[in-house]
């Protein structure tokens, strides 16, 4: 019976190598990446600028507010421009007064002209007087114009269409003319990279970048490529689709394509672990499992590869499982 035991187990032993296959390994080209930090910013991040000095009445966003381009986001008001509207409004009702006189003055100097009574002369100083008159009203009515525009100019536009990123200001603070009442970010969201520039001669735009943190799979495209390096690195723009503009400023981490090298790569099912050590089983001359160390870990077409750094030659053919 043990005999019989033994012969079936040789069999099924014969009847597997048989339908085993084979792999012979050889060097190929894969890319070696480089993780760095990638921060989410806006497009474009302009202040709202109060275009009035005076005092802030009213803010009416926080942050990460949604806003469109001409929105009202605060108030300020200058009481000194209801006491010049007033002023003007009593020059004007002066002025009013006096041509109003100045025109009943020429009417009777017209009809004292008719009787021979008065002069041409006195008659055309009298018509000049009104003419000056309304200039007068005239440059005091624009006056008021200017006036009303510098109240108008109270409230604080938003700039573009975007999100609220800081509003530094409060309701009560007394600001100046140009000072920033709130910070807007809009025209879609990037990851700007800050990459080391012995890197600088790999990159180029268009290249893909994989995005580790926002979502399985996920993949930018390197847009824009700034040619100042600042601290010894190459600023550089990820566009990247569906990224999430909750938090600006937020840091993702990036895998980027930074050159070529040679490696041995073997499918991971070809390797067995036992007692922490890796092996692989060679067929040739030199048959057997042989241990080898392994490096990363790369997926092509769905089928994962490792690494192979020491115990196996180019050439070699391998017993897959």
């Amino acid at each position: 019976m043990k005999a019989q035991v033994l012969a079936l187990i040789g069999l099924l032993a014969l009847s597997s190598a048989a339908h085993a296959e084979s792999l012979t390994v050889t060097a190929q080209q894969v890319t070696d990446w480089k993780a760095v930090y990638g921060q989410i910013e806006a497009q474009t991040r302009l202040p709202a600028r109060a275009r009035l000095g005076g005092t802030l009445v009213s803010v009416t966003v926080v942050e990460g507010d949604r806003v469109e381009a001409g929105q009202v986001l605060a108030r300020v008001v200058d009481e000194k421009l209801d006491l010049r509207l007033r002023s003007v409004d009593a020059q004007l009702q002066s002025l009013q007064s006096q041509i109003e006189n100045a025109q009943s003055e020429l009417q009777r100097g017209e009809a004292l002209l008719q009787r021979g009574v008065t002069t041409v002369q006195r008659l055309d100083a009298l018509r000049t007087q009104v003419d000056v008159l309304r200039g007068q009203i005239e440059a005091t009515r624009a006056e008021r114009s200017v006036v009303e525009q510098q109240a108008n100019e109270g409230d604080v536009l938003a700039p573009i269409s975007g999100l609220v990123l800081t509003v530094p200001a409060a309701a009560g603070a007394v600001v100046l003319p140009g000072e920033a009442v709130a910070t807007l970010g809009g025209g879609g969201f990037f990851l700007r990279l800050a990459i080391p520039e012995r890197h600088a001669d790999s990159l180029s735009e268009g290249d893909e970048i994989e995005i580790n943190g926002a979502g399985e799979g996920a993949k930018g495209r390197l847009a824009r490529i700034y040619p100042q390096i600042s601290n010894g690195r190459v600023m550089a723009d990820v566009a990247v689709e569906g990224l999430d503009e909750a938090f600006v400023d937020a840091r993702v981490l990036v895998r980027l394509a930074v050159g070529l090298r040679t490696a041995l790569l073997v499918p991971e099912t070809a390797v067995t672990t036992r007692s922490g050590l890796d092996f692989v089983t060679v067929e040739g001359p030199n048959q057997g499992e042989r241990a080898v160390m392994l490096g990363q870990r790369h997926v092509d077409g769905g089928i994962v590869l490792r690494e192979v750094l020491s115990g196996l030659r180019d050439g070699e053919t391998l017993v897959l499982k």
